[in-house]
């Protein structure tokens, strides 16, 4: 076992935080405490980075959620890629079962002998926030991704403001909706266990509040980012109370889609029977009007994250609004930002801008 920063500040008196700055060489510290922090450091063993440092391979690890989101997939692509692309890093990616809070702690844990640096899309919890402080105390710098967990122990969070992005997709259904006229909305989540969850909830929930009034929430329903699990909800929601709206908050996106495409016959989603002035511009029919066995007005669908299943649900008009976080730019910043740390060089956290795509504007892949 190689000595940790923990250790180094028990026999040198101080903090943490202070030996953290010194072994990083920050700001901050007074020369005598600098140099007792660093000859303790020596005594004991701790590789302390210095200019030959830039030289070295940096070893980095991920952690992210396993199961069938399809954002996670391409995530877990794009942060091998880019590290793949810096001849100077060495990188894993670890896939943990997405919300067992045990299993991401003992992953966490086990990195602490064996890494540098920690990137990981992790659920606020206790026994993960403990494991979090375990790898800062050991020397490894780590940083949240997608989803925040704020404690002191991380070293920045790379990934959208989910509160603003829950905002903006009420913002999206309220203008999609008929205006002063109540409508049932349907929320999906993942898990509120991931603070991103709960914050475009928290966001989503405030804005339909301040701006729409008339439309209600009838329903909250936690589908654990799966996509099966997802198309059953659905279908038992359709059945016993259909709502006029789906806000899906996380994974999932093809279950609920399949659900509603079943639930209606396939030209009903050519022409759908909107009124001309309620319906979006992008979902109004250009042929005729279905006939009246399938006149019930089509569910408006928002969800997250542009991939080829929501490319291809956009384009057929299963969703109306897809809202992006960029993968390839989180796993870009994420990868220097702590290779960058590991190198005594710390960079600021960036929060990706949010995009709003739609039938009309979806990029290039």
């Amino acid at each position: 076992m190689r000595p940790t920063i923990s250790l180094i500040a028990r026999e040198a008196g101080m903090s943490t935080a202070t030996v953290d700055r010194v072994l990083n060489d920050r700001d901050g510290v007074r020369g005598k405490t600098r140099d007792r922090v660093l000859a303790i450091a020596n005594r004991l063993g701790y590789f302390v980075p210095g200019p030959e440092a830039a030289s070295q391979d940096v070893r980095v690890d991920f952690v992210l959620p396993a199961g069938t989101n399809s954002f996670m997939t391409a995530l877990g692509r794009h942060l091998l890629e880019e590290a793949a692309a810096r001849p100077d890093v060495q990188a894993r990616l670890h896939l943990i079962e997405g919300f067992d809070a045990n299993k991401l702690a003992k992953k966490l844990y086990e990195l602490r002998e064996q890494t540098q640096a920690v990137g990981l899309v992790g659920l606020d919890h206790p026994q993960v926030r403990d494991a979090i402080m375990a790898l800062r105390d050991s020397g490894v710098h780590v940083s949240t991704l997608v989803s925040d967990i704020p404690i002191s122990a991380r070293l920045g969070y790379v990934g959208i403001d989910n509160r603003a992005a829950g905002r903006l997709a009420a913002l999206l259904l309220g203008r999609f909706l008929p205006q002063h006229t109540e409508r049932k909305v349907a929320v999906f989540v993942g898990s509120l266990a991931y603070r991103g969850h709960e914050e475009r909830e928290m966001g989503f929930r405030s804005l339909l509040s301040e701006e729409f009034p008339h439309l209600r929430i009838a329903h909250t329903l936690e589908i654990g980012d799966d996509r099966d699990r997802a198309f059953a909800v659905t279908q038992d929601l359709l059945r016993t109370d259909p709502p006029h709206a789906i806000y899906n908050i996380g994974a999932g996106n093809q279950g609920i889609a399949r659900a509603l495409k079943e639930a209606r016959p396939a030209e009903a989603w050519a022409a759908d029977a909107w009124p001309d002035a309620a319906r979006p511009i992008a979902a109004r029919p250009i042929a005729a009007r279905p006939d009246k066995a399938s006149s019930a007005p089509r569910i408006v669908f928002v969800g997250h994250d542009l991939t080829e299943a929501t490319r291809r649900l956009l384009l057929d008009r299963t969703m109306d609004a897809v809202i992006d976080q960029n993968p390839r730019v989180e796993a870009r910043e994420i990868v220097k930002l702590l290779v960058a740390a590991v190198k005594g060089a710390p960079e600021p956290s960036y929060l990706p801008r949010l995009q709003v795509i739609f039938r009309e504007n979806i990029p290039e892949p």
